[in-house]
């Protein structure tokens, strides 16, 4: 990993907690420069004072309509060039789509359309380099319908989708484009979905998953499930017939 991070400047979404942050812990020792990207600046600031000179903070909720452009252009103002996306960023809601309807469209901009305009505003420069990579955050969700989480697993299944192609389009290009796709992780995006703790029995450790996704990136792995039993649950839909998967599914989420 430490031939790909090198001497990079990665800009990494969602930051301040869970796997993004500990990705910006890992990505310091390798050697690359960390644009850390969150809503909550204080404690990007934090983060930066303990990682040291090698990262800078732009603070940014990338939610609202235009604010992935307006993050692009003020790196670009900064005079800082992106070799490595990390397009981490992204909530979910639990709980039938009834009560959080409201929230949709929130969570489509965050999960799908921030993170496709900031791929498309620094992905063509890696190109042009000849080098670079798309390191993509997608769920063990986006392998299939989850009801109960219908809007958050569908938004990861386009994550799933855009990255394979963008995996493929790119591929003689000298640019990485990868997926991660963990299971159930123990962050703070569980607080924010209102998740019930049980979920998170047997979950993995968010140092293990950071790690699987970074080094995926560097071996430019179309996708990587980290964990046997999440690799096992991404296969299911292929064998499983749709009506027992949704009922599977559903029973799975209302752990949640």
């Amino acid at each position: 990993m430490h031939e790909f991070y090198r001497d990079t400047t990665v800009l990494l979404t969602g930051a301040s907690s869970g796997i993004g942050l500990e990705m910006a812990r890992q990505l310091v020792p390798l050697g690359a420069r960390v644009l850390l990207v969150a809503r909550r600046e204080s404690e990007l600031q934090d983060l930066a004072r303990s990682l040291g000179p090698q990262t800078a903070v732009f603070a940014a909720d990338l939610q609202p309509s235009g604010a992935a452009d307006d993050l692009a252009d003020r790196v670009g103002a900064a005079g800082e060039t992106v070799d490595v996306l990390i397009n981490n960023a992204g909530f979910g809601l639990a709980g039938p789509f009834l009560q959080h309807a409201s929230g949709a469209s929130g969570m489509t901009e965050l999960n799908v359309t921030a993170l496709t305009q900031l791929t498309a505003r620094f992905a063509p420069g890696m190109a042009e380099r000849g080098t670079g990579g798309i390191l993509n955050v997608a769920s063990l969700g986006g392998f299939m319908p989850v009801p109960r989480m219908a809007v958050y697993a569908a938004t990861k299944a386009y994550v799933l989708s855009f990255t394979d192609a963008l995996h493929h389009e790119l591929r003689a290009s000298g640019v990485h484009v990868s997926s991660l796709c963990p299971g159930p992780v123990r962050t703070g995006f569980a607080e924010r979905a209102a998740m019930d703790d049980a979920f998170f029995s047997g979950a993995q450790p968010v140092e293990a998953v950071a790690k699987a996704g970074l080094q995926a990136l560097a071996r430019n792995r179309r996708r990587v499930v980290p964990g046997l039993l999440t690799k096992l649950q991404a296969f299911a839909p292929r064998v499983v017939p749709p009506g027992p998967g949704l009922r599977l599914t559903e029973w799975f989420s209302s752990k949640a």
